[in-house]
């Protein structure tokens, strides 16, 4: 067995949440008057937390001066809706139990906040075995705070497990965590985006995942 855990990012890799994430953020916006975000101006923010993604999104992001309650609007509204659109990518599921069949263990770590995560997880994927999102005193990816985490609550080592995702974001907590990373291309991120901040193993198709995990 090449690896014997795997460190899933959430969203653009197991789950698609454009929508819902762009939903929420256009609430907020439309609710206070400023102009909406497209679909791809959402996909170019994702990846860094929410508070970045609205940071990105709210017209001066920190310095608007109400900014802290658009913040926590996004975050109540977001709680309720964040699975009215949001979907699995087709495969991943398969994969998941392909790989729980082998024995191999599976957390999913997102920037994301931890109690959308860890509802999320357990409504789409109980294959696995830990979740985690954003918490008070843990640093967010790309730093290796909460990988470590899952990695520790999992009972593997770093040589042992392989973290998936698909941005820029995931490349670099890949790295910062000493573990190899494979980058799928179904997700928010292009190839060519991902190639400069050195990708180098990627998966077209969730079935390849499979193979590349255990062979």
């Amino acid at each position: 067995m090449k690896y014997s855990a795997v460190i899933w990012d959430m969203d653009g890799t197991i789950l698609n949440t454009l929508e819902d994430l762009c939903d929420s953020v256009n609430y907020v916006l439309r609710k206070n008057g400023y102009e909406e975000r497209t679909l791809e101006e959402t996909r170019c923010s994702v990846g860094n937390g929410v508070r970045r993604l609205m940071e990105l999104s709210v017209p001066n992001g920190e310095n608007d001066p109400r900014f802290e309650e658009l913040f926590a609007d996004f975050k109540e509204h977001y709680a309720v809706n964040c699975r009215t659109k949001t979907r699995p990518y087709d495969g991943i599921d398969a994969v998941l139990d392909a790989l729980k069949a082998k024995g191999i263990k599976m957390a999913v770590v997102s920037n994301k906040l931890d109690s959308a995560v860890c509802a999320l997880a357990r409504d789409f994927y109980p294959q696995m075995d830990f979740a985690l999102g954003e918490i008070a005193g843990l640093k967010r990816k790309p730093a290796p705070d909460m990988v470590e985490k899952a990695l520790a609550e999992l009972g593997v080592s770093k040589n042992e497990a392989v973290y998936i995702g698909d941005s820029e974001v995931d490349v670099l907590t890949a790295k910062n965590s000493g573990l190899d990373c494979i980058s799928v291309l179904w997700g928010f991120r292009t190839k060519e985006e991902l190639l400069p901040h050195g990708a180098s193993v990627f998966a077209k198709e969730p079935y390849e995942l499979i193979s590349l995990v255990t062979e």
